[in-house]
Formats: C-alpha cells, sequence, structure tokens
C-alpha cells in the first residue's frame, strides 16, 4: 500500500506508514463516487433548460407539419388532441414512415408515435438517460400536472455532460 502522504511502499494491510507514521487506516477503502453522480446525473431536468415545445393537432396535415419543422429549423413536434398529448412527430418519423409515400392525405396522427414516454421537470438526468438508452429515444416529453412544457433531446443530454465534464 503506497502511503498518500510520503509515496512509502507498505505493505498491504498495515494501518500507519512504516516512513511517516502517517495513518492508512482507510487509505485503501474504495469511496462512493457521487462527486460525479451527484453534479452531472442528479441534476433535475428543469435545469436543463429544455426549450418549449412546439405543438400540432393530430389532424395536422403531415406536409404542413414538415413544412413548419423545416422552416423553424426543429426535428420533434408534440402531437395534441383537444389539449391533451397524444403523441411524438419527429424527423425519424417523417424518413422512416412517410419517405417515399404520397403523404397529401396523411395526418400526423396517422404516422405520429402514439402514447410516448415522458419525463416530469423534477426527474433527475439519470432517469432521462435510462428512458432514452432503453427505449432507443431522441426526443422525451416533458409533461408536468398534465400538460407538455418542454422535450429533452439526447443532444441536450450529451450537452450536458460535457459540460459537467470539460
Amino acid at each position: 500500500m503506497i502511503c498518500p502522504v510520503c509515496r512509502f511502499g507498505n505493505f498491504p494491510g498495515d494501518d500507519t506508514c512504516a516512513n511517516c507514521g502517517a495513518d492508512l487506516w482507510n487509505s485503501d477503502t474504495p469511496q462512493p463516487a457521487t462527486s460525479f453522480r451527484g453534479r452531472l446525473l442528479g441534476m433535475h431536468l428543469d435545469e436543463l433548460g429544455a426549450p418549449a415545445p412546439e405543438l400540432i393537432d393530430a389532424g395536422a396535415g403531415v406536409d404542413d407539419a414538415i413544412a413548419h419543422m423545416q422552416a423553424e429549423g426543429i426535428d420533434c413536434l408534440l402531437v395534441t388532441d383537444g389539449g391533451a398529448l397524444v403523441g411524438i412527430f419527429t424527423d425519424r418519423d417523417a424518413i422512416l414512415k412517410i419517405a417515399g409515400r404520397p403523404s397529401a392525405s396523411l395526418t400526423i396522427g396517422d404516422v405520429m408515435t402514439p402514447d410516448p414516454v415522458i419525463l416530469r421537470s423534477g426527474d433527475p438526468v439519470a432517469v432521462a438517460i435510462n428512458k432514452m438508452a432503453v427505449g432507443g429515444l431522441h426526443h422525451v416529453p416533458i409533461v408536468d400536472r398534465g400538460e407538455a412544457t418542454g422535450v429533452v433531446s439526447a443532444r441536450d443530454v450529451f450537452r450536458h455532460l460535457a459540460a459537467g465534464l470539460g
């Protein structure tokens, strides 16, 4: 065991350093890595500053929705019906479900991903990472008191982690 004070090589299990007499009692006891988890993964989603969601009615036309996404430079729309969140429509949905098909008669309700996985603003970032990884999701709506208040993306989470590590 290396003494943390003088760097002398002691025998494993020694309670004091044979060179300087420093206490080695807890030197070889593994310490929990709570600083990383607490600082980066324990932060609540409301602290990420997720943008307000772009909403669209389930009866809206697919072409209008895609034009809106292009004009605004966004890659996700939350789909509502009567004000309630019923689905999510992303750029990936556009590619996988619409590309190569006639879309003039399609509505967002026809091609959206229904009943999306949701998060709450008070959920920690670790929960968002878990839900994204398990579900293969890039966007997860944040819903509080029955109202969509934001969308957290994998990009948001990765930026947060990178900023915390750098």
